[in-house]
């Protein structure tokens, strides 16, 4: 029964793919039959308008100078930790 099984789904598989090479190459056939469509006529070159030149941007001399690391206050040093929790041995004293 297998070998018969086997057979016969080869034997289908064959049948269908001899049928699809016949309608596509009966399509195929059909198609070089069409007479030729009609060109697309050219369209103008310049079909968008000129965009806007992009202006000149500031050089960086015109720019004020940086404060310099002398100048910036200096931040006050902690005198002591501050206590994160209230569990912490550490924060207590």
């Amino acid at each position: 029964m297998a070998p018969f099984s086997n057979c016969s789904i080869l034997f289908v598989m064959i049948a269908l793919f001899s049928l699809s090479s016949i309608t596509t190459s009966h399509a195929a056939r059909s198609l070089l039959q069409l007479p030729n469509l009609p060109t697309i006529p050219l369209l103008p070159q310049p079909t968008m308008p000129q965009l806007p030149t992009i202006p000149n941007l500031p050089t960086t001399a015109t720019l004020p100078p940086l404060p310099s690391v002398a100048s910036l206050p200096t931040l006050p040093a902690a005198s002591a930790p501050l206590p994160f929790c209230l569990r912490c041995p550490l924060s207590r004293k």
